[in-house]
């Protein structure tokens, strides 16, 4: 049986060899850069949201491309509740989502060119393929479980960050 190393390893360990704190300070700064949803295989990263002062903070995976975001959080059954998925717009536009096959409710979140909330389409109804538009251009768009936003007090004008 051969060992084989990908040199992606072999940099990070030559890295953390000669960086301070050591391998692990290393070894953990490579995970947190490069962690992945268990079921998505997509990347995770923080996202917060700011109201009245208050932030929370959301791990929200990536859906980048056009085939990540066509299936977003289709069939899911269950969510964290400081979970979520992040939809960027790029070029940001008028974007309306729907829940097709989309098992879970969910909040859907348009924020716009300036990173505020647009508007929020609450509880959205598990398989219904009723568009839910956004009242303008957005940059992105998070679902997070439905009902999660009203009971945080996140709301229209709020700043979202990722």
């Amino acid at each position: 049986m051969r060992l084989t190393i990908p040199i992606a390893a072999v940099f990070l360990l030559s890295l953390a060899a000669c960086s301070q704190g050591g391998p692990e300070a290393a070894a953990s700064a490579a995970t947190q850069q490069t962690a992945v949803h268990p079921v998505s295989g997509l990347p995770v990263v923080p996202l917060t949201v700011t109201s009245d002062g208050k932030a929370h903070t959301f791990q929200v995976e990536v859906a980048r491309t056009e085939a990540e975001q066509a299936k977003g959080l289709m069939f899911r059954t269950e969510m964290g509740s400081d979970e979520g998925m992040i939809f960027p717009e790029d070029p940001p536009r008028r974007a309306a989502f729907w829940m097709r096959n989309t098992v879970i409710p969910l909040d859907i979140i348009f924020i716009g060119t300036d990173h505020r909330i647009l508007n929020i389409a609450a509880n959205a109804v598990p398989y219904d393929e009723t568009p839910l538009p956004s009242t303008g251009v957005a940059a992105g768009v998070l679902e997070l479980n439905g009902g999660r936003a009203a009971e945080l007090g996140i709301k229209p004008g709020d700043k979202v960050e990722w």
